[in-house]
């Protein structure tokens, strides 16, 4: 039986090809999915497009978030079974306790396996539950921005009644804002487009700050909060907006560093890191326990992922194109074959 599946060629989008792969049967640790919805996140684009890894074994099968059922099971798989909704874990390796770098040899969408498929072989501990009530596109959008934006917002500690800022308005800064709000924070949002700001809003934003009208937006933080600044910010930028964020972050404050968008490497004042004693943290998604902790929060609050874009499956390459020139709001989805 054959298995609808994109192939990267050769580095850029342009090169990803729809082809039939011969179908797998999982080993005695694996399981066997059905993919019913994909998730984007920028390390797909970037490894894609060859910015994030030049190393791959080509032709490969990439895209590292997804959701579907579980149709076959290994002997030594009991946590799941077929017929099961499950999402995939990121690091299937990183179970619980500190994040170690060997962790990184398993990401899902390599060097672990892709999900770019009809029906992908994965580890048995690289899938978990569905929250309550979730669509297979709402739980896909989970494993990197979801869990990537509530280990941001761990760094900070309990955040009711603190001031958050989340960059921009993709996938983590929007479940960033969703999160925080719930949390008790108050959320301040950066976008250059109007229109973004005004659904920010809508999700419950308590300042919104047009980063083209205001090239210095760290000065309307600083006023929305008295002078001080703000307790914790998203970063997702990098370089090009770490100077910004710096000074909206209060003394004593804490910058979560999640994304490199503007680049990453550039100048930093440390002199106001020191004296100001601010925190960056640097945040590579979290482990299995926090994700755990995640879908728990997420069934009591009730919240649910927004989704800014659908597309087929055939239509992989042209989601990647609108994740490229950042049109989206929050989560771009891709439909498995099947649906």
């Amino acid at each position: 039986m054959s298995v609808k599946t994109f192939e990267l060629t050769d580095y850029g989008v342009d090169n990803l090809r729809l082809v039939l792969r011969p179908d797998e049967s999982p080993g005695s640790d694996e399981v066997l999915l059905h993919v019913r919805a994909i998730s984007l996140n920028y390390r797909d684009l970037a490894t894609i497009e060859g910015s994030y890894n030049r190393g791959l074994n080509l032709p490969a099968v990439l895209i590292a978030d997804c959701a579907g059922t579980i149709l076959e099971t290994g002997a030594n798989v009991h946590h799941v079974k077929p017929g099961d909704k499950v999402m995939t874990q990121y690091m299937p390796d990183w179970i619980d306790g500190p994040y170690r770098d060997e962790y990184q040899r398993t990401t899902l969408g390599s060097p672990g396996p892709g999900v770019a498929a009809e029906r992908v072989v994965l580890p048995g501990r690289a899938v978990l539950p569905m929250p309550r009530n979730y669509s297979f596109a709402e739980a896909s959008t989970l494993p990197i921005a979801g869990l990537t934006a509530w280990s941001s917002l761990a760094t900070a500690g309990p955040l009711e009644g603190k001031t958050v800022v989340v960059l921009g308005t993709g996938g983590v800064s929007i479940f960033g804002l969703q999160l925080a709000t719930a949390m008790g924070a108050q959320v301040v949002v950066t976008s250059k487009s109007d229109e973004k700001l005004a659904r920010a809003r809508e999700l419950g934003a308590a300042l919104t700050v047009n980063y083209v009208d205001e090239p210095d937006w760290h000065r309307p933080i600083r006023e929305f909060t008295g002078g001080s600044g703000a307790d914790l910010i998203l970063e997702a930028g990098g370089s090009g907006t770490l100077p910004h964020s710096i000074k909206a972050t209060r003394s004593g404050g804490v910058i979560a560093l999640f994304g490199v968008l503007t680049g990453g490497a550039g100048e930093i004042e440390t002199r106001a890191l020191l004296s100001r004693r601010i925190t960056i943290a640097g945040i590579y998604v979290d482990s299995r326990s926090h994700f755990d902790d995640l879908v728990s929060f997420l069934n009591t609050h009730e919240i649910r992922p927004v989704i800014g874009a659908e597309f087929p499956f055939e239509q992989l390459p042209d989601a990647l194109r609108m994740m490229r020139a950042a049109d989206h709001f929050g989560k771009i989805v891709i439909h498995g074959p099947a649906d």
